[in-house]
């Protein structure tokens, strides 16, 4: 594993990564594939990620945000986690990644 350096400094592209790891339980795709990702933003080592689900009523919603904030915190440099659940705009199929439409057979 590489060491880190001012190369793999903690960014936005580095928390969404890290998210390909978070899955709904009841649905084989990671959370950014499956479009529920709909903000992410870091500074000063601190994430702040908006995300919904595939439907408000989501019994699974606060062990998906629990996974989320624990697998950011997880990362170098992260100081403080805040995961917001947010349900504007309401998700839809169409956020859905061609990766993850792939996984899950709609391509």
């Amino acid at each position: 594993m590489a060491e880190a350096t001012e190369a793999t400094a903690l960014t936005k592209e580095a928390v969404m990564e890290a998210l390909r790891d978070v899955y709904d339980p009841e649905i084989p795709v990671n959370v950014v594939d499956l479009g529920l990702i709909y903000g992410c933003e870091v500074k000063d080592g601190t994430v702040n990620v908006q995300m919904t689900l595939t439907f408000a009523g989501c019994g699974m919603g606060p062990y998906i945000a629990q996974q989320a904030e624990w697998r950011i915190a997880e990362m170098d440099e992260v100081e403080d986690v805040h995961v917001e659940m947010v349900y504007e705009p309401a998700w839809s199929p169409d956020l859905i990644t061609p990766e993850g439409k792939a996984q899950l057979g709609l391509d």
